[in-house]
């Protein structure tokens, strides 16, 4: 776990000063527009920027409005990561980040920026336990939950498929390590047999040398832990092609309709997958409305996680009344978690009210009342997807 020792005691604790003059935030919206999951980038980014879009259409922060400034992790590179949120922070001057989008440029950006510069990031995406791990300083949050908890849910969902043993197959980063070790570690408890598990490396145009490997293992259920936009597409195609399974699983970074570029629908009919969904709550209804008047998809992956993070970071400065870098954290676990009236997606005015008034909030948002542990994490909700007519749906959530 971190070290760290938390210096809040109540909401009520906190300070909260009017601004003297009107001051503008600038929140970096850090995702990989590039890259293997260059796919799902944008509805994740344009769900954060609805959030920015509330707040300024209701009254603005501290007096100014809510900017955005965009950075690419490109989520397969960890130094264009961590080049990409040092021009964010040092160049750009944002005060918070959303993101980054895949778990290694998550963590790289944090190490090599965010925490020096005492930077708050709140990712909308990374899945990774490693994630939990990193000694932060109290500055790198989630609003999804861990592949920790997703690994024991699909463990729980292939066993009651009747899927008793598997090969994996996981890309050779932080979130694809994470995820197998996780889905492994309970298929086994569960009383499944993991025949195979190794790494791919990202990037490769030809992967039948691991797949000859995996299908050597027996297991005629393959899982792929990787990305649709990268070694996961490539994967999943040429083990059709061979011909040596009968049930394929996709983890999150599968699940984008990209993935069936190329691919016979027919031969992906049914596939099954997961991905971080809602808490369901008031929130996630007045969210839906929201997204769809604004022409976006209420449940695109990762989206109402976004909407959240900038949110809540809007929230934080308001409360803090100053963009200063320091006490982000503070505010951000006090605007998030119980007791306090509640704010729904969308009601930045009532909270702008409420703050003025030194009253507490409690924002539960898109994805579900977030209430931040110790390490920067929340409880979560994972959903079962499949493939029908060649497009993702969803089937329902998960426990």
């Amino acid at each position: 776990m971190r070290h760290l020792k938390l210096a809040l005691t109540a909401a009520a604790a906190l300070s909260v000063a009017t601004p003297a003059v009107a001051e503008d935030v600038n929140i970096g919206i850090l995702l990989g527009y590039t890259g293997p999951l260059e796919t799902l980038a944008p509805p994740i980014g344009d769900a954060a920027k609805l959030a920015l879009q509330h707040v300024n259409e209701q009254g603005g922060i501290l007096g100014g409005e809510a900017k955005f400034t965009i950075g690419d992790s490109t989520c397969a590179d960890a130094t264009a990561a961590a080049t990409a949120a040092d021009r964010l922070i040092n160049s750009d001057g944002v005060h918070a980040i959303v993101g980054a989008m895949c778990s290694g440029a998550t963590i790289s950006a944090a190490n090599t920026a965010a925490i020096p510069a005492g930077v708050v990031m709140v990712s909308p995406s990374a899945s990774s336990p490693a994630v939990t791990t990193v000694e932060d300083n109290d500055l790198l949050f989630r609003v999804g939950p861990s592949d920790a908890y997703q690994g024991e849910v699909v463990a729980r969902m292939l066993l009651n498929k009747g899927i008793n043993d598997i090969a994996i197959t996981y890309v050779n980063n932080d979130y694809g390590k994470g995820f197998a070790d996780a889905l492994a570690t309970a298929y086994e408890a569960g009383g499944g047999d993991v025949l195979i598990s190794e790494a791919h490396e990202e990037g490769k145009s030809d992967y039948r040398a691991e797949l000859g490997s995996l299908a050597a293992s027996g297991s005629q259920n393959l899982i792929i832990l990787a990305y649709a936009s990268g070694s996961g597409q490539t994967i999943l195609r040429q083990a059709i092609e061979a011909g040596d399974f009968v049930t394929y699983f996709g983890g999150d970074g599968m699940v984008a309709d990209a993935l069936v570029t190329g691919i016979d629908p027919a031969a992906v009919e049914g596939m099954l997958a997961t991905r971080q969904g809602r808490l369901e709550t008031e929130g996630t209804s007045v969210y839906e409305k929201l997204a769809k008047d604004a022409g976006l998809d209420p449940i695109a992956s990762f989206g109402p996680q976004a909407y959240d993070a900038a949110f809540l970071l809007a929230l934080a400065f308001e409360q803090k009344g100053n963009t200063d870098r320091e006490g982000v954290n503070e505010a951000l676990r006090s605007v998030a978690t119980a007791p306090g009236e509640v704010i729904l997606p969308g009601e930045w005015e009532k909270a702008k009210k409420l703050i003025a008034e030194g009253k507490e909030i409690n924002y539960e948002g898109a994805g579900g009342d977030h209430e931040f542990d110790e390490a920067g994490d929340v409880a979560g909700a994972i959903v079962e997807m499949t493939i029908k007519d060649g497009v993702f749906v969803e089937v329902g959530p998960l426990e």
